[in-house]
């Protein structure tokens, strides 16, 4: 499924189940809560964006400690279900997603090679994680992020 269509699918069952999402962003600085806010009767459905760039912004704004990202590193599995409870805590959507990742060229290691991306979704029924390592420019990682976040969050809707 493409962007669109997975915003306008995720939509109609947001909708449907009267639920409000948030998003939390780090590697894709805004972009999914673009992809959604493209979709006109949004406001009926996408409740805010966090872009949380920085780490003292994912400590800030969503409430992850300054301490899990000095251990673990902002791409963790730790920091993207922090940042995902955060959104959901710090707002009144009952769902939220969260990315943090390495979109490059820049920013690689041996560990978190560009590309690798951790994906949180928090829902009533609790917070999820996974890890993905998409291939490409910069561009392809973070529309590949995009997509996957949408998805998972789909897959996950109570």
């Amino acid at each position: 499924m493409d962007t669109p269509e997975l915003v306008l699918t995720l939509a109609r069952e947001l909708k449907g189940r009267g639920l409000m999402m948030a998003t939390a962003e780090s590697c894709t600085g805004g972009l999914i809560a673009g992809a959604c806010t493209d979709v006109s009767g949004s406001s009926d459905w996408f409740e805010r964006g966090f872009v949380t760039y920085s780490n003292a912004a994912k400590t800030e704004l969503l409430g992850v400690p300054a301490e899990l990202i000095a251990q673990h590193g902002a791409v963790s599995e730790p920091v993207a279900r922090a940042m995902a409870a955060g959104a959901r805590a710090h707002s009144p959507a009952q769902v939220a997603l969260a990315v943090t990742g390495v979109a490059g060229p820049t920013g690689g290691s041996a560990d978190k090679p560009v590309g690798t991306v951790w994906f949180g979704w928090a829902t009533p029924a609790g917070t999820f994680t996974e890890h993905q390592c998409f291939d490409g420019d910069r561009a392809a990682v973070r529309a590949a992020t995009v997509r996957h976040a949408l998805a998972g969050l789909l897959q996950r809707l109570p």
